[in-house]
């Protein structure tokens, strides 16, 4: 099995969203000897942001790339071949001001690609990146699952994900981080017991 582990939190070590990830990660590759990990780190490798260059590069033919054109294009074809060769994915998603931060979304605008990863038809979209099974390790600061403050965290992730035709969607939770007294050992201690439980059970 070849497993995708992608962290996106700016805080280093101090960060709960990577623990989450490297625990789920440790514990996914306890029940599947073998596992591939490829690790991509997007805080201290951050992609480039989509942008105009990005679609120049895209459309211009490999041999009249300039340097840049060439470093561009080949960075989005790498980062979708490590995408579409995964077979299970972890992405480590810390909350930012109600959002995902935006090198990971930087990360969503080099995979959700047309003919690739979707398509357009008659009857509407068709996901072309099924078969995958993803695990979000989410962290925040306040209380935001299922409320209209999480849309744009952990919603959209699975909105994304389910649009280029991923389903199979698990999700660990810390939250209230930021509460005081004992609130962030509970989320904590909360989270690796969900860990546990997706884990004994496969």
């Amino acid at each position: 099995m070849k497993l995708l582990h992608l962290d996106s939190s700016i805080l280093g070590d101090a960060s709960a969203s990577r623990q989450l990830s490297r625990s789920v990660v440790e514990a996914w590759s306890a029940v599947e000897p073998g596992v591939q990990v490829t690790y991509r780190d997007l805080a201290s490798d951050a992609l480039s942001h989509f942008s105009a260059a990005s679609l120049v590069a895209a459309g211009t033919p490999a041999e009249l790339r300039d340097a840049a054109q060439k470093h561009e294009a080949e960075l989005a074809e790498r980062t979708l071949e490590e995408f579409l060769a995964a077979d299970a994915i972890v992405i480590g998603a810390p909350m930012y001001n109600f959002a995902i931060p935006s090198q990971l979304k930087a990360w969503i605008d080099r995979i959700a690609v047309a003919g690739k990863t979707f398509k357009y038809t008659e009857n509407g979209v068709v996901g072309l990146a099924g078969g995958k099974t993803v695990v979000i390790a989410s962290s925040a600061g306040g209380i935001h699952a299922g409320q209209p403050s999480g849309q744009a965290h952990v919603d959209y992730l699975v909105r994304m994900l389910n649009f280029v035709g991923i389903d199979d969607i698990q999700i660990v939770r810390a939250e209230g981080l930021a509460l005081g007294g004992d609130a962030r050992a509970t989320a904590m201690s909360a989270a690796a017991q969900r860990i546990d439980e997706l884990f004994t059970t496969a």
